[in-house]
């Protein structure tokens, strides 16, 4: 790629950039690395669109890396509800509290490395975009539009980090991943791409190939296997019986409904809900009981909404009280 073609990207970027509430405008002081850390561990698996008001309500509400780091878990995950992955919920709180006993982020990608669910990729991000190194901050839309540009069907990280490298200028890189980011997410799109509008379409060996979608080759699918449990909905007085899930595992530490293990295999009855997991499906039944199970706490029915319950027992709840006024009704 040439210098001009670098050039051009990023006066694409200065005239076109996205206004999102984690970013600086190109010319003025970088974003606090809290913003960029907090933005990069929410922005991970998920969209912008579902990102930008729940990253608004955590800053909000824990402005400064120090505040989140005293926050209780529990608050911290109920916020976090809805977002998925919630692994990222626990070493968000790991982080914090590490950074703040440190006193403040480190401002290189190699020492980011060291903290709790801090990658290649974000550390990466952090230490171009907050702290101005330069580094190569590869994600999926860098890594398509990178792989485009050159025409190269299956890229290895190595392969794109490289490339990356040879367009930095510097003292640009925050500049040029988030140009790179949202050239891939507006224009340089897995479908439909938007030459025509590209800043660099000229230099793209996929496009001068007639066929940009081609690049580079989609990653086989995994097949997710399939596993099945019960939730158990134990209600007196307008409240329902809600425990907290074991600290290690799959939604950790997250408020719920209590219930059965998960096990191998369909529901042997017709599921409630259906959930899909990073690893696998889950069929998840729901069965009155009468008594309260384990340790947690009667939630009122009218403030369901404020129990930080993950997307798996919300479509749980919904399915239950939909099935019992749909049953009222006919009665």
């Amino acid at each position: 790629m040439t210098a001009n073609a670098s050039e051009r990207l990023l006066q694409h970027y200065v005239d076109n950039f996205r206004r999102l509430p984690w970013r600086s405008a190109p010319g003025t002081p970088p974003p606090p690395a809290y913003r960029v850390w907090l933005s990069e561990i929410m922005l991970q698996q998920t969209t912008v669109a579902a990102v930008t008001p729940r990253f608004e309500r955590f800053v909000t509400r824990w402005p400064t890396v120090e505040a989140l780091a005293e926050a209780k878990d529990e608050d911290v995950l109920s916020e976090w509800a809805g977002l998925g992955y919630y692994a990222r919920a626990r070493n968000l709180i790991a982080c914090a509290r590490k950074v703040a006993r440190r006193g403040g982020f480190p401002e290189t990608a190699a020492d980011l490395r060291s903290l709790p669910g801090i990658g290649d990729y974000t550390s990466a991000a952090i230490a171009a975009i907050a702290f101005g190194e330069d580094a190569a901050a590869v994600d999926t839309n860098v890594e398509r539009v990178v792989a485009r540009l050159h025409a190269i069907d299956r890229p290895t990280r190595a392969q794109i980090e490289q490339l990356v490298r040879d367009m930095l200028r510097s003292g640009r890189a925050g500049d040029l991943a988030q140009a790179l980011m949202d050239l891939g997410a507006t224009i340089c799109r897995p479908k439909n791409p938007l030459c025509a509008s590209c800043p660099i379409a000229a230099d793209c060996a996929a496009f001068a190939s007639g066929i940009p979608e081609r690049f580079p080759l989609p990653k086989p699918k995994r097949v997710r296997p399939l596993r099945h449990g019960v939730a158990y909905w134990i209600e007196q007085r307008d409240c329902v019986w809600l425990v907290r899930r074991p600290a290690k595992g799959l939604l950790g530490g997250m408020a719920a409904l209590p219930g059965s293990e998960w096990q191998d295999g369909p529901l042997p009855v017709r599921p409630a809900v259906r959930h899909i997991f990073t690893h696998f499906a889950l069929e998840l039944g729901i069965e009155r009981r009468s008594s309260a199970i384990g340790d947690g706490w009667w939630q009122p029915l009218d403030t369901l909404e404020d129990a930080g319950l993950p997307t798996l027992y919300r479509k749980a709840v919904a399915a239950f009280l939909t099935d019992r006024s749909s049953r009222r009704r006919a009665a």
